[in-house]
């Protein structure tokens, strides 16, 4: 399966942790590469969102930049487009994410969620391998996911009226095909964010005195 992670390539710090994560892939004989993700930097991101007559009404919330989460939404969004252009399945990783181990293989889900949860409260399940989404309701962080093309189809078709937040938009309740793999074989590991305020960061495992909003 190809494997792609979405990196902000005029932000070093992005790349950085792509190149990691390319790297932990090796490890496990996961090839990957790198995806030019979008930016308010360098894009119009509310022209970018009405040329495709998606609402941003749910993009607005304190524990994010408003902008930058539009962008980041739309990053993934050009990748479930490449994802039905292959006509097959595709990993989606975001530049934090780290193989901890091999990834394995899946074939119940249309969407399959391989990142341990990387905030909040999440639940564990008595059982290894595949099944419906157990962690939380919705991805548990957008940051290493499989789809197939006929997920890929239904996520832009249902953006134009539901679109929000990447990890939440892919909910269970709406996207009923969304499963989750235990134990997970990547997690994240970060020391920055470019899309969260510090009210976001809060509930991250890995924030720190330290931790940074770019």
């Amino acid at each position: 399966m190809r494997a792609f992670v979405i990196t902000i390539q005029h932000n070093e710090k992005s790349v950085t942790a792509a190149k990691r994560c390319i790297e932990s892939g090796k490890k496990f004989n996961q090839h990957i590469e790198m995806w030019k993700a979008q930016s308010p930097d360098t894009l119009d991101i509310h022209q970018w969102f009405s040329e495709r007559s998606i609402s941003n009404r749910y993009f607005h919330e304190e524990y994010s930049r408003l902008e930058n989460c539009m962008a980041a939404f739309s990053s993934h969004y050009t990748l479930w487009q490449h994802c039905m252009n292959l006509n097959q399945p595709i990993l989606i990783l975001e530049h934090d994410a780290v193989f901890v181990d091999k990834l394995p293989v899946v074939t119940q889900g249309h969407i399959v969620n391989f990142g341990k949860p990387s905030y909040g409260d999440w639940q564990i399940p008595n059982f290894v391998g595949e099944s419906k989404m157990f962690s939380k309701p919705y991805l548990p962080g957008a940051h290493a996911y499989k789809i197939t093309p006929t997920a890929a189809e239904e996520l832009i078709v249902r953006a134009s009226v539901e679109a929000g937040p990447t990890d939440v938009y892919i909910h269970r309740e709406r996207f009923p095909f969304v499963n989750e793999y235990y134990p997970w074989p990547i997690e994240v590991k970060e020391t920055f964010t470019t899309i969260q305020r510090k009210m976001g960061c809060y509930a991250k495992h890995q924030y720190n005195n330290e931790y940074q909003i770019i």
